[in-house]
């Protein structure tokens, strides 16, 4: 329960910051710290959803099957964004052209604050 609480307070810090910086980022050094706070953001999405589902007596042991069961279990609304939320991530670990990064940086700030602050 102690972790629970640490992860979902993290979590709401990190929406929070991710908010902020979608809201305000106008140069690309901006854009690349909101994507960096996107990163954090989703990597605590993942693991607070997994904690709540272990409390659930669900075992999920990655993003995607985490995602899966929460929007079963109605924690999530929309599935699609979520596992697109996978791939974007996966994208920016490994993206270094302004056009892919651009593309990610809109979906954050068109989506993901949306279904993140869902969440928080």
């Amino acid at each position: 329960m102690k972790r629970f609480k640490q992860i979902a307070s993290d979590y709401k810090r990190a929406y929070e910051r991710l908010k902020e910086a979608a809201d305000t980022a106008k140069t690309t050094l901006e854009i690349d710290g909101t994507i960096q706070r996107f990163e954090f953001t989703f990597e605590l999405s993942w693991k607070l959803i997994k904690a709540y589902l272990e409390k659930e007596g669900i075992i999920c042991n990655s993003p995607r099957k985490c995602f899966k069961e929460a929007y079963k279990l109605g924690i999530i609304e929309n599935e699609d964004t979520w596992l697109e939320m996978i791939d974007d991530r996966n994208l920016t670990v490994h993206t270094y052209d302004d056009k892919t990064s651009r593309a990610i940086f809109d979906r954050i700030k068109d989506h993901y604050v949306i279904e993140t602050e869902k969440t928080s």
